[in-house]
């Protein structure tokens, strides 16, 4: 009776002696092999095969669809450093971020292709929001160069531009 309160005590420890209580010994082993996560049942491979591809399916979709908003930052970073002048590289920066959101909408069935089974609505709703985004910085970015023709003088010649109705200015006169 010892034996058995002493196995019972120490869960985990093997005995490699000689028992002599043949019954408490067996059903150390027992409990030994139904440890936690254990299960005398074999697990079917492709029940968890079709758990992973559903989850990654999912994962690499998002990944797809939110691929314009995560160059929102990058562009508006881009749009700071190069300033408000017209010169060779705000223009090209401009370009680019025109041309690439018109790229990727006419691309748009051969980017969702790559997936096995089609992208969800909700997906490919988000992916056009972020080219839309996309193209209204880019509007933005030309509006405040002044390269997009925003009054009726900027393309009627005899038009006149229009005055400024206030000027504003800040600091300190050193007059």
């Amino acid at each position: 009776m010892s034996n058995l309160k002493n196995i019972k005590k120490n869960k985990w420890v093997l005995d490699f002696g000689k028992s002599r209580d043949k019954h408490a010994l067996q059903q150390y082993t027992n409990d030994a092999l139904s440890s936690l996560g254990y299960t005398e049942k074999p697990i079917s491979s492709e029940v968890v095969q079709s758990e992973v591809d559903t989850n990654l399916f999912v994962k690499r979709s998002w990944d797809i669809a939110l691929g314009p908003l995560k160059q929102i930052p990058m562009n508006l970073f881009l749009m700071y450093m190069s300033g408000n002048t017209i010169s060779i590289f705000p223009i090209m920066m401009v370009g680019m971020m025109c041309l690439r959101p018109i790229q990727a909408f006419f691309s748009l069935q051969s980017t969702f292709s790559k997936l096995e089974h089609g992208p969800s609505i909700f997906q490919k709703f988000m992916y056009l929001f972020g080219l839309f985004v996309n193209m209204a910085l880019a509007l933005y970015k030309c509006s405040s160069m002044g390269i997009l023709p925003q009054h009726q003088s900027d393309w009627l010649g005899f038009m006149d531009i229009p005055r400024r109705v206030e000027y504003s200015g800040g600091g300190f006169s050193y007059l």
